[in-house]
């Protein structure tokens, strides 16, 4: 089995102790090589200056290719299109555009009236300025305001016929979850790259959490197993093997490309990472 093509995402810090964490991680990660890296917004925009001065930073500093999230929420086009003027700037050419989750205490996701309505409308503003390499999301489960099956192929169809050239997915817990979504996609036209997306579980009850809240299906072998390491003291072991193993079926099935939400949390997913085939680049490490 060879090393597949990996990529990191990371979060913009919102306190020093937070900094501290975010420059570990990359640190930890960049020796590994990844084809991009990316870095989100927070939920309703909250986190769009730290999100800016991180890409801004990793960039300059790590000489990263740094994907930078954007969303569509509580800001209009002209707002929008600032912030990608300005990581144009930057020497920033990659975007990862998103809808966005809707403000905190805000039932659902409301377009600002002078806005972007939907993630395709931001992804045809940006393939018009013919300046970013343009990655979207994608929901092998369905997406919890899906409106009933294929829903979440079709808005994929969408936004790669608007201009983006990949996908990558909402973590998932088993192979057969993504495959089934990527014959999906190919039926309905689909040839962009789908990326998996991958979340090495730091913390089985707050993932199973953030699961329930995006829709991914939990599997109740998951469940009776890390009740069980939990007992024994072997959560990490257990979370290494079932990330690795996951990866492993995937590449198994074809896959060439994983991208792994770090949680800023770098260990384990450099673990997994070694374990696949992936090898730090000792001039790499000597930069970091």
């Amino acid at each position: 089995m060879s090393a597949p093509r990996i990529s990191f995402e990371f979060f913009p810090p919102q306190s020093l102790e937070a900094s501290f964490r975010l420059w570990d991680t990359v640190q930890t990660l960049a020796p590994l090589n990844p084809g991009f890296v990316s870095v989100t917004y927070g939920a309703g925009g909250t986190t769009r200056k730290l999100t800016h001065e991180a890409v801004a930073t990793i960039h300059k500093n790590y000489g990263l290719n740094v994907a930078a999230h954007l969303t569509c929420v509580d800001a209009t086009r002209e707002e929008t299109m600032e912030i990608v003027n300005a990581y144009a700037e930057a020497g920033v050419s990659e975007i990862v555009a998103l809808r966005g989750d809707p403000p905190k205490g805000q039932g659902g996701f409301t377009p600002n009236p002078d806005g972007f309505a939907n993630s395709c409308e931001l992804v045809e503003a940006l393939a018009e300025t013919g300046k970013f390499n343009i990655r979207v999301g994608a929901y092998p489960d369905p997406h919890p305001e899906a409106n009933g099956a294929g829903d979440d192929v079709k808005w994929l169809k969408r936004k790669i016929d608007a201009g983006a050239s990949s996908a990558i997915t909402q973590f998932f817990f088993e192979a057969d979850t993504f495959f089934r979504f990527r014959d999906a996609c190919e039926k309905e036209g689909i040839d962009a790259p789908i990326i998996p997306g991958i979340l090495p579980i730091e913390n089985w009850a707050g993932v199973r959490k953030f699961a329930a809240r995006c829709g991914a299906h939990i599997p109740t072998w998951l469940d009776e197993a890390f009740e069980a390491a939990k007992r024994d003291g072997r959560e990490e072991i257990l979370s290494t093997a079932i990330a690795t193993e996951l990866c492993s079926d995937l590449i198994d099935g074809g896959v060439e490309d994983l991208h792994f939400y770090t949680l800023n949390k770098p260990h384990l997913t450099r673990d997994i990472c070694h374990a696949l085939g992936a090898q730090p680049d000792v001039t790499l490490e000597d930069v970091a």
